[in-house]
């Protein structure tokens, strides 16, 4: 269930006796986002219905150190060396995306991501299991046959050619993954998911859970400062409440208290380590959705992160008030432009719907529903881990 569900039903249990119906149930909702997104969730999970599963096997990648079942990016911003007669090692250029990078894998997993988050999505609004037989295909595909399946670490991502075969901050690629958790607890809490299935999806998940908070990799992303270490944070939360780990949990839940805001945040609500990259504008609005999306997730009613505050006033609202000007109004952004892809932002960002709900705030979603829900570029949708809101609230 929920943080927002069992925030509902504590209000409820403890209204005064006696209290009328419209007492007792609170204020309206702001939005019905099952109505609202319904039409347009419908026809990406019945477009999707008819895939096949295709996984990162399909595509080998022939620079990479690791083997047909791992994982393989570059860093996007590595580039040949002109100095160099065979280019190696890559130099980096900030900002800048080398369009000749090996992109299938993360390609097969943001449709994955895509796929499975609708399917998903329908399955929650119309109780259908065609939708979740359909999504289940997928999952094992890639989580449990032995022929297609991704193992669960991530040793090769973010590679820079010439230098390293991997790097830890490579794990920002599986943030595409957090939905299809989503998507897995939606699913196997009204039992759509039969027990012989989920259990060994469940267990890959809980081995890269695992492979997130001991290795390497692992720790040196976490220790991150800046978006990646919100993105660990993220994805920890996200897979550790599919599988019921209370410890880890706790553990983000005070990651995020001690570590995430004191270290990411100015008092005005921005993020200096975002803003001073050449492109400021999309890293900050990458930022303020991953932090509201950790909310989301690890928020309940005896510690709701969205009201957590700390001495000096910093907090997630003020991080929502600090961007809502320039997402409304992206002409009075006055630091310097995004180097590429400024002019595809803002899109339809989780955090001002999930803001919207949390603090009551009518013109956080009215600006929420005006955005693109679905953008075309590659480059944003890999900063868009969450397409399909209704996973996430009631």
């Amino acid at each position: 269930m929920t943080p927002s569900r069992l925030l509902a039903l504590a209000l409820v249990a403890c209204a005064l006796p006696g209290a009328s119906a419209a007492e007792q149930s609170g204020p309206p909702p702001l939005v019905d986002i099952a109505a609202h997104e319904r039409a347009r969730v419908l026809q990406a999970a019945d477009a999707f219905l008819g895939e096949a599963p295709i996984t990162i096997t399909a595509f080998k990648a022939e620079k990479s150190a690791g083997g047909l079942h791992d994982y393989f990016s570059q860093a996007d911003y590595s580039w040949p060396d002109p100095a160099k007669p065979d280019g190696l090692p890559f130099v980096n250029r900030d900002g800048w995306s080398n369009p000749d990078t090996f992109q299938p894998h993360r390609r097969a997993m943001v449709r994955l991501s895509r796929g499975v988050g609708a399917l998903g999505a329908a399955f929650k609004m119309t109780g259908d299991r065609k939708y979740a037989d359909a999504a289940a295909a997928h999952l094992r595909a890639w989580f449990v046959t032995p022929a297609t399946r991704m193992n669960p670490s991530l040793l090769y991502s973010q590679a820079i050619l010439g230098s390293v075969t991997g790097r830890g901050v490579g794990i920002i690629d599986t943030i595409h993954l957090i939905e299809v958790a989503a998507a897995i607890e939606v699913m196997s809490a009204r039992g759509a998911i039969a027990p012989a299935d989920a259990l060994p999806i469940k267990a890959w998940f809980r081995e890269y859970l695992t492979w997130l908070t001991t290795s390497d990799y692992g720790i040196d992303e976490r220790e991150r400062g800046n978006n990646h270490g919100t993105c660990w944070v993220m994805q920890v939360a996200a897979f550790a409440r599919m599988l019921g780990d209370e410890p880890q949990l706790a553990f983000c839940r005070a990651r995020y208290k001690t570590w995430l805001l004191p270290n990411q945040m100015f008092t005005d609500g921005s993020f200096p380590l975002e803003l001073r990259r050449t492109k400021p504008y999309g890293y900050a609005l990458f930022q303020l959705d991953q932090l509201a999306t950790v909310a989301q997730v690890l928020s309940t009613p005896e510690d709701n992160l969205w009201t957590f505050t700390l001495p000096d006033g910093r907090s997630l609202k003020k991080a929502v008030d600090y961007m809502y000007p320039f997402i409304a109004d992206k002409s009075r952004w006055t630091l310097p432009r995004d180097v590429m892809f400024f002019e595809y932002w803002p899109v339809r960002h989780a955090s001002l719907l999930f803001a919207g709900l949390a603090y009551r705030e009518a013109k956080y979603i009215a600006l929420w529903k005006k955005l693109p829900a679905d953008p075309v570029p590659t480059e944003i949708q890999r900063n868009m881990p969450v397409r399909y809101p209704s996973l996430w609230v009631d």
